[in-house]
C-alpha cells in the first residue's frame, strides 16, 4: 500500500465492503463494483480480525451443510481463534 495512494473512507472496512445480507450471506455492494481499489480493499479487509471471523462463518456453514466433519471444523475453528487472539 503506497503512502501517496488515496483510498475512499470505506477502504478495508469489512461491514461496509462485505456486509451480511438479509439472507444471511455476505456480498459486495453494487456501489463497490466501479471502485478502482475494490480487489485490494476486500483483500485488506479479509486480512484483519474481522476477516478471520468471516472465514469462521464459512467453516460453520460448511459443517452445517455436511461438507466438512466435526474434527476438521474443530481444528479450523481452533486455528481461527488462535489467530484472532494473536491480532489483539
Amino acid at each position: 500500500m503506497a503512502d501517496s495512494k488515496k483510498y475512499p473512507y470505506c477502504f478495508a472496512k469489512l461491514e461496509l465492503v462485505f456486509p451480511m445480507g438479509e439472507d444471511g450471506l455476505r456480498s459486495t455492494p453494487e456501489s463497490c463494483f466501479p471502485c478502482y481499489c475494490k480487489t485490494e480493499c476486500l483483500r485488506k479487509a479479509m486480512e484483519g480480525k474481522e476477516g478471520l471471523m468471516v472465514k469462521e462463518e464459512l467453516v460453520d456453514r460448511a459443517y452445517d451443510s455436511g461438507m466438512i466433519g466435526f474434527i476438521r471444523r474443530w481444528s479450523e475453528k481452533k486455528d481461527f481463534h488462535r489467530k484472532i487472539h494473536a491480532k489483539k
